[in-house]
């Protein structure tokens, strides 16, 4: 048997590690328009468990306390392979963007001030920030928004959830928002859909399943016509309604956020061909809605990926390129984004 020095290995390996390197390309580049910036413990006590998908959905017993059925659901996973929340929030906020980094993410990244300023300092070509108005709503937020967009510490406002405050999206409350939106061009995203499976029952919950349907949206933007709106989790389970939006309100795009993971992949599946087969490929943007468990990106990525009803292009568009027009990424971002 030959044989050989160290040193003739070691070129060897050198050789071989230049040769991978070389022919592993970077994956192409993903928008998540749908992230968000959270502490450890914001989904409850961690660690929490999420399975993906939540599968069979919760069934509850009205003996047991209503906390004690809604925490079932994370602390007694009936998954074989669930993703366990981290214990700190520097751990959340490591591991998503080790996943970003991974899987060459671009995210939308919402949340408190501080804690999306940390993400954005910690990866600043990754982080575009999303930042939620204190409710009820202050004088002199157009001017807060406008010097927010300013200093490039607001890219998007949302997620806003008012939903869970039993609040209507076409609430008068809520006029000052969009006119502010409006005026200083910043695209607003706007929870529609579901939250945790029984979040009516939470105490100071006001969720309200009603509220799903984005077609309270339909006077928002017909008095508002130059807003830019994502409506987040696709409106699901709402399509009829969600469809008659689409088509009588052009601008306006959604994402596939937190049903792209929880949802049966036949269920998904069959929501988003039926947007898809509509005609609307082009409004589809990528949402992982990540919170407290950073793998569920990657999880996300998978079944848009898996999908066998979309072409090459059509992921591309739902991954990039619809989220990009949406944004309004200038040419030399999109030319940072897709360098290799």
């Amino acid at each position: 048997m030959r044989r050989f020095s160290k040193i003739s290995i070691g070129l060897a390996v050198s050789a071989s590690l230049a040769a991978t390197s070389a022919t592993a390309a970077r994956p192409a580049p993903i928008i998540d328009v749908h992230v968000h910036a959270l502490s450890a413990d914001d989904q409850g006590p961690p660690p929490l468990a999420m399975c993906t998908p939540i599968d069979p959905m919760p069934t509850w017993d009205t003996v047991k306390p209503v906390m004690g059925n809604f925490l079932d659901l994370f602390k007694k996973p009936t998954c074989k392979d669930p993703i366990w929340s981290p214990m700190t929030d520097a751990e959340v906020m490591q591991r998503t963007l080790a996943v970003m980094e991974r899987n060459n993410v671009y995210g939308v990244v919402a949340g408190r001030f501080k804690l999306v300023s940390e993400w954005r300092k910690a990866a600043p070509s990754r982080v575009m920030p999303s930042l939620v108005p204190d409710f009820p709503l202050k004088p002199g937020l157009a001017e807060e928004l406008k010097e927010g967009k300013a200093s490039g510490m607001l890219g998007v406002i949302g997620e806003l959830g008012f939903q869970y405050d039993g609040i209507s999206v076409s609430d008068p409350a809520l006029e000052p928002l969009w006119a502010a939106a409006e005026s200083n061009d910043i695209p607003v995203a706007v929870h529609f859909g579901p939250g945790p499976p029984g979040m009516a029952y939470v105490p100071g919950s006001g969720y309200r399943a009603r509220l799903s349907s984005p077609l309270l949206l339909e006077d928002v933007l017909v008095k508002h016509p130059k807003l830019r709106v994502n409506v987040m989790h696709a409106g699901f389970p709402m399509l009829d309604d969600t469809l008659a939006l689409l088509y009588a309100h052009p601008q306006v795009y959604l994402d596939t956020g937190v049903i792209v993971y929880t949802q049966p992949r036949p269920a998904f599946y069959r929501y988003l061909q039926a947007l898809v087969d509509a005609g609307f490929g082009k409004r589809i943007m990528f949402g992982s809605d990540q919170m407290v468990w950073p793998e569920t990106m990657e999880r996300a990525i998978r079944v848009i990926e898996e999908a066998p009803f979309l072409s090459k292009e059509q992921k591309r568009d739902i991954f990039y390129n619809n989220a990009a027009r949406f944004l309004r990424l200038d040419d030399a971002t999109i030319a940072a984004h897709h360098r290799k």
